[in-house]
């Protein structure tokens, strides 16, 4: 399709200013950009995001960095001068919206808080992005993606009993990253069809973390049950698992209602016996009798390979899948087959990344560079209505670098 044909970006003409380090705001910002909108990052002269240096395996960057900050701009500005907030104010006089994950109250110290941003810059809606939440014991408090999982019950419900533990990918960061990010565009739809100007959002990861925790909470809260964590398993299906193979792999095979239980124990494991058995008629007792479910499954899995216990199970209309490592996942055929891996500059070379999830007729997500520190900071002080002249006294000042 020529450029010309191809229908706008969703965002096209939308400016978001940041001020975020870590995940949970960059994963906000970035979903934006790739919708299409313009993402400015204000970064601090030293060292920027902090995230910028928690490793260096990806082409001597950091791996969470390059992951979440794809499709921005970077300015470094030293916000504790003046002239730095002149220059903040001025960038958001252009702006549809400014995210924050900084810590409690910095956005009030540095003048741009809901509030203040309601005085200055009305149209502007104003994101932050915190650990707890505003009017609490907690609210005061710095959080982190383990520290709100903790808090949250998140890690008490993963891992095993006895062996507590926070899941692999940060999702108190990411979840709430997408709902900012999505509140951010129900606002940008109220504001193009009348119903108002800027906007307050606050997001926090404790209350992200509750909406995610919706079913151990609403159980634990109507039965007085602290449902113990169960690996690979849940404790509101069975069977429901992960079970080894004869040729050292690991399957997992789920059922969700009693008509997959039916075709799961006659047809893939052969079990008449137990799908006859009124003690397992429903979910609720097959719960109960887990340990013997999973040992009837298991001791069939283990007299069979892997590719013949999938094409079982695929034929009887059984979800199944395959445990797999990371490493595993690097060259997964799904990826491969459906063109998924897309190449995205940086400042050290190219390197691959993985489309969006959305995919949208017509419009592919933009996968721009990952920027380096400062990179964009004379262009978008230029486009400011900065001179040269200007832009180099503040250079010299150390206001920008």
């Amino acid at each position: 399709m020529d450029s010309a044909d191809r229908p706008a970006a969703p965002l096209a003409g939308v400016t978001v200013v940041a001020l975020e380090q870590a995940v949970a705001a960059p994963m906000c910002t970035r979903v934006l950009a790739d919708f299409g909108a313009r993402v400015i990052k204000v970064e601090n002269l030293a060292g920027g995001d902090f995230a910028r240096h928690y490793d260096d395996v990806v082409n001597g960057l950091a791996a969470h960095f390059v992951w979440v900050n794809r499709n921005k701009q970077s300015v470094a500005l030293d916000l504790k001068t003046a002239a730095g907030i002149d220059v903040l104010h001025r960038l958001l006089d252009g702006a549809d919206a400014l995210v924050s994950n900084l810590a409690p109250g910095s956005t009030a110290r540095l003048g741009v808080s809901p509030e203040q941003l309601r005085e200055r810059h009305p149209d502007v809606i104003a994101v932050e992005i915190d650990g707890y939440g505003a009017g609490g014991p907690l609210s005061h408090k710095r959080a982190y993606d383990l520290l709100a999982q903790s808090e949250s019950g998140s890690c008490a419900v993963t891992g095993h009993p006895g062996m507590p533990a926070k899941p692999g990918p940060p999702i108190a960061d990411i979840s709430t990253g997408l709902y900012a990010a999505l509140s951010i565009m129900a606002l940008l739809r109220s504001r193009e069809h009348g119903g108002g100007r800027g906007g307050a959002v606050n997001v926090s990861l404790f209350d992200t973390m509750m909406d995610l925790m919706g079913y151990p909470l609403t159980y634990t809260q109507h039965s007085g049950v602290d449902q113990q964590p169960l690996g690979m398993s849940s404790p509101a299906v069975a069977p429901y698992g992960a079970y080894d193979t004869a040729d050292g792999q690991t399957v997992v095979l789920g059922t969700t209602n009693d008509r997959e239980w039916q075709r799961l124990a006659r047809e893939v494991i052969e079990r008449p016996d137990l799908a006859d058995d009124p003690r397992l008629a429903g979910n609720a007792a097959r719960v109960a009798h887990r340990a013997e479910l999973d040992e009837a499954i298991q001791s069939w899995c283990v007299r069979h390979d892997f590719e013949h216990i999938q094409k079982t199970a695929d034929t009887a209309g059984i979800g199944n899948a395959r445990y797999n490592l990371p490493s595993d996942v690097v060259n997964h055929p799904q990826l491969t087959a459906r063109d998924r891996w897309r190449t995205v500059q940086t400042t050290n070379g190219p390197i691959r990344a993985i489309l969006p999830p959305p995919i949208i007729d017509g419009y592919e997500q933009p996968m721009g560079a990952v920027p380096g520190l400062g990179e964009h900071t004379d262009a978008v002080l230029t486009e400011l209505g900065l001179s040269g002249n200007d832009i180099g006294r503040l250079r010299e000042q150390g206001v920008i670098a």
